[in-house]
C-alpha cells in the first residue's frame, strides 16, 4: 500500500456494483415487460387482421393492420438498446405474425409485396411469415373455387407458388433460418394440393360446359 492512500472498502465496491447491476437490470426487465405486452397484442391484431380478409372486410382488416404496424415500430424501437430482446422469441413471433399479415393483406389486394426493411422487420421471422401466408392462400383459393372465381384461384396459385420457388432458393443451414426448410416442404404440399383441386375444378367445368352445349342442340 503506497503512503497515505486509503485501504479499500469491499462494502462501498459492492454497493457500486448493485448499483450498477440494478440500473441496467431494471431497464433490461422494463423493456422486456413491454415487449412481452407489445408482442402479445401485435399477434392479436395480425390474427384478426386475416380473419378480417377472409370474411372479406378489407376497411376493418387494414385498420386492425394499421394498429399493427404502429405497434411494431414502437416495439422495435424501444429495444434498440436491448439487442438480446430483439431475437427472444416472443419478438420474433410477433415479426413472423406481423409479417404474414400484411404480406397476406397484399396478396389478397394483388398488391406488392412489401420487403423485410420495408416492414422494418428481420429477414429470417419474415420469411417464415412468407411461407405462411401459403396457408392463407390456399383457404382463399378454395373459397374462390366455391363462388367460381376460377381466374381468381389461377392468380393465387401462380402467387403460391412464387412464393414457394423463392423459399426454396434460399438453401442455408437451418439453424441460420430456424428451420425455414420445414416451413418450405409444407408450403410445397398445399400448393400441390391447391393445384389438384383447381384442376380438378376446371375439368368438372368443361365437362358441365360440354354437357351444357349438347343439351343445347
Amino acid at each position: 500500500m503506497r503512503s497515505g492512500s486509503s485501504p479499500a472498502d469491499p462494502v462501498a465496491d459492492l454497493d457500486h456494483i448493485e448499483g450498477q447491476s440494478r440500473t441496467t437490470l431494471d431497464a433490461r426487465n422494463g423493456a422486456r415487460e413491454m415487449a412481452l405486452a407489445e408482442s402479445r397484442k401485435i399477434i392479436r391484431l395480425s390474427a384478426n387482421t386475416i380473419r378480417s380478409l377472409h370474411r372479406g372486410e378489407l376497411d376493418a382488416a387494414r385498420a386492425l393492420l394499421d394498429e399493427a404496424s404502429d405497434l411494431m415500430a414502437a416495439l422495435l424501437e424501444g429495444l434498440v438498446d436491448h439487442h438480446d430482446l430483439q431475437h427472444a422469441g416472443f419478438t420474433i413471433d410477433a415479426q413472423k405474425e406481423f409479417s404474414e399479415a400484411t404480406l397476406t393483406f397484399a396478396l389478397v389486394e394483388d398488391a406488392p409485396l412489401p420487403s423485410p426493411s420495408d416492414l422494418g422487420v428481420d429477414v429470417v421471422p419474415f420469411l417464415h411469415g412468407l411461407g405462411e401466408t401459403v396457408g392463407e392462400m390456399r383457404r382463399r383459393l378454395l373459397d374462390q373455387l366455391r363462388e367460381g372465381a376460377l381466374d381468381e384461384a389461377e392468380r393465387l396459385l401462380g402467387e403460391m407458388n412464387q412464393i414457394v420457388d423463392l423459399l426454396a432458393s434460399l438453401d442455408y443451414p437451418d439453424g441460420m433460418t430456424a428451420g425455414l426448410r420445414r416451413t418450405t416442404d409444407v408450403s410445397r404440399s398445399l400448393v400441390e394440393r391447391s393445384r389438384a383441386d383447381l384442376t380438378a375444378t376446371v375439368v368438372q367445368e368443361r365437362l358441365r360446359a360440354e354437357l351444357a352445349g349438347r343439351l343445347d342442340d
